[in-house]
């Protein structure tokens, strides 16, 4: 019998298995499968071990020169320390939920395609809009794809965004539309919210969309009345993005001030900081945009049998069809990080 049973081999364990293989000692084994040249000889140069505490104290004494470490911060850069209820832990860990994979085959999948479908009710809740899509990578991406969405509806290469736009978000959205040839032009800012008292200058009949973050990267609340007025006289798409989605439970939605599409990140909703990943992105539309929305969709319906389902619809959007004919190349979702986001909701 064991004397420590928590201990995975104890030493008439490990004798056993040596004098199994033909060695004495744990020395000699090395000695057959690792060169001579390539031993360690001598003690490593280590300090002394240290105690939880002690490890503790030394890495809050780093974190204290962060000057941001103990203050609230409202800017819009997208990642955030929030308190994460132990519930949301305990969920998304039980096996059923806890995979990658996609839910191919509804009959055996209905619990996860359940939980994305109470997702994508949630976010249209939050944001105002009429439909919203399984998650997508992160708000950088959700950005982006929304600005590709605008390419394709409107046939046209000219985007403008306010100067308060993340610019990681920026970046991201010069790498998706690099091969479309577009041109990217900057609305200004004045005392750090948008000039839109300039947009009708700037915007024009060749422009596919106009992008603003709200509330800003600088933390700022930008006033989007009327922005949707000028947009729309010249055919655009206004887009809003959202990097503070707790802000949606404080402000009025983009939906109510006539924005056309919806992206942002969710990173806030029952996730820590992964050390900058894995996030989420949710990206809602108008109804009038369903057939051009990228990622997965997932619909009620009902079986033979008329019971309650939940299934993958409108697949003729994804990389299923022809590439040519696919609104985007996402073929993926953030589910186990989009499960978190609705069990904290």
């Amino acid at each position: 019998m064991r004397a420590f049973h928590y201990l995975p081999n104890t030493d008439d364990d490990r004798r056993e298995m040596l004098e199994k293989i033909g060695v004495k000692s744990i020395d000699e084994l090395l000695a057959r499968a690792v060169p001579e040249e390539l031993m360690i000889k001598g003690e490593l140069n280590l300090p002394e071990g240290m105690s939880d505490v002690e490890v503790s104290q030394i890495l809050e004494r780093l974190a204290a020169k962060n000057t941001a470490a103990a203050m609230k911060t409202f800017a819009g850069g997208g990642a955030y320390d929030m308190y994460v209820p132990a519930a949301v832990d305990e969920i998304s860990s039980r096996p059923e939920f806890y995979t990658a994979y996609t839910p191919y085959q509804p009959e055996v999948s209905q619990g996860t395609l359940t939980a994305i479908f109470e997702f994508q009710t949630m976010i249209t809740g939050l944001t105002g809009m009429d439909i919203a899509n399984a998650s997508m990578y992160d708000g950088a991406s959700a950005a982006a794809e929304a600005v590709v969405l605008a390419i394709h509806r409107t046939g046209r290469k000219r985007i403008v965004y306010s100067k308060g736009l993340n610019p990681l978000y920026l970046e991201v959205i010069k790498t998706y539309t690099h091969g479309f040839g577009v041109q990217l032009v900057e609305l200004p800012l004045d005392n750090g919210k948008t000039k839109k008292e300039e947009l009708s200058k700037i915007i024009d009949d060749e422009t596919a969309c106009f992008v603003i973050q709200n509330p800003n990267f600088f933390g700022i609340v930008e006033d989007c009345s009327g922005i949707a007025d000028i947009v729309h006289s010249r055919g655009a798409l206004f887009i809003v993005c959202i990097a503070d989605p707790m802000s949606l439970g404080m402000f009025k939605p983009p939906g109510e001030y006539g924005a056309d599409v919806v992206a942002g990140e969710g990173q806030q909703f029952g996730n820590y900081l992964y050390y900058g990943g894995p996030y989420l992105g949710f990206f809602a539309a108008r109804r009038d945009f369903l057939r051009q929305m990228p990622g997965r969709i997932i619909g009620m319906t009902k079986d033979v049998e008329g019971r309650r389902g939940f299934v993958m619809t409108f697949q003729t959007r994804e990389q299923h069809i022809r590439r040519a004919r696919a609104t985007s190349n996402i073929c993926t979702n953030q589910q186990l990080c989009a499960l978190r986001a609705t069990v904290y909701l």
